[in-house]
């Protein structure tokens, strides 16, 4: 890796970050403020949250065994995915290097940034090789983009090849690990100790069932993580959000057998998937939803959508022609779908 100054924007590591009145007394117990200029009334939404989300983080460390001084808290996931371009990616200079197909809020904070994008496409397996990566990178390319497991694809993309990137590469490697819940490989956030740039993405959207409190996760060094803070709007996480979320810390047994019957269910679906004519490949999954090519991705859609059920179309991303991405829902969600498709 580069040393870290090199690969932040030269602004980036100049910038005095805003100060707010809450990070001014941090560390000192208080019972009266008259600092930020709020109203004394309509407590508790009167006061401005915690803007390091410092409750939370101790309760995440545990539940994720990642130290809180590795971890920033965002407005989902594609919070953190910008303050990269904003932290390490100059505007008409830096590019970046990303699997295709994948997340599209890589390509789109990209463009907001001014920052060029370059795809590197999986092959017939949705995989792709250390070596193809590295080889669509040059002198300005800051950071590669690696979903795993992939969206929309579903699948684990192979663990070697993405330490070998992360070994070879000598700007900042994005893992996003939005799925990892569902899937049995390792997660890369508990090896940061190894490598220094490394960032991986987490949220509580998919098993932690919260994507409507919007807390996406970042996991890194310390070094990274205070640039993060460095760049971010004060108070990125509201008083709502910090608090639900431990809530729902607090149901991890709960989260455990959600998981456990999605993944049941996921295994009935493809089965059934499987057994369709209109259905030509079922391919394989380690996240909560799964991709299916179809005889007519875009017919099938709209028929369902006619009969109030909602899928993702996919037919016109790469390497995805005719396919449908289907989400496993309850197990009478997946029963209505399967019962129309039956009757296409």
């Amino acid at each position: 890796m580069k040393d870290l100054q090199l690969l932040v924007r030269p602004n980036i590591w100049r910038l005095q970050p805003y100060s707010s009145a809450r990070d001014e007394y941090s560390g000192h117990v208080a019972k009266v403020f008259l600092d930020a200029n709020e109203n004394p009334y309509n407590k508790p939404l009167n006061r401005y949250p915690d803007p390091l989300q410092t409750e939370l983080k101790k309760e995440l460390a545990k539940v994720k065994r990642v130290a809180v001084e590795n971890i920033f808290l965002g407005n989902g996931s594609d919070e953190a995915i910008d303050l990269l371009y904003r932290v390490f990616c100059r505007p008409g200079r830096d590019n970046v290097v990303a699997i295709e197909p994948t997340y599209g809020m890589y390509r789109v904070c990209a463009d907001i940034n001014d920052v060029d994008y370059r795809p590197v496409l999986l092959d017939e397996h949705y995989q792709i090789t250390a070596e193809k990566l590295l080889d669509a990178c040059d002198e300005n390319t800051k950071v590669i983009w690696i979903c795993s497991p992939n969206n929309p694809t579903g699948n684990n993309l192979m663990r070697e090849e993405i330490q070998t990137v992360i070994e070879l590469f000598d700007g900042i490697v994005v893992v996003d690990e939005a799925y990892s819940d569902f899937s049995n490989q390792l997660p890369f956030r508990l090896e940061l100790r190894k490598y220094p740039n490394l960032v991986v993405l987490n949220t509580m959207s998919k098993a932690w069932g919260c994507a409507a409190i919007r807390l996406g996760m970042a996991f890194a060094s310390k070094e990274i993580i205070d640039l993060f803070n460095k760049v971010k709007y004060p108070y990125n996480v509201n008083s709502l959000t910090q608090q639900q979320a431990l809530e729902s810390l607090k149901d991890a047994f709960d989260v455990e057998k959600w998981v456990g019957t999605l993944l049941g269910e996921r295994t009935r679906m493809m089965q059934a998937f499987n057994e369709l004519p209109i259905c030509e490949v079922v391919y394989p999954s380690d996240a909560n939803f799964f991709l299916a090519k179809m005889t007519d991705a875009q017919a099938i859609y709209d028929y369902l959508v006619a009969d109030g059920i909602i899928v993702r179309n996919r037919t016109n991303v790469q390497l995805c022609k005719n396919c449908l991405r289907i989400t496993i829902g309850t197990k009478n969600e997946n029963n209505e779908l399967l019962a129309s498709l039956r009757k296409y």
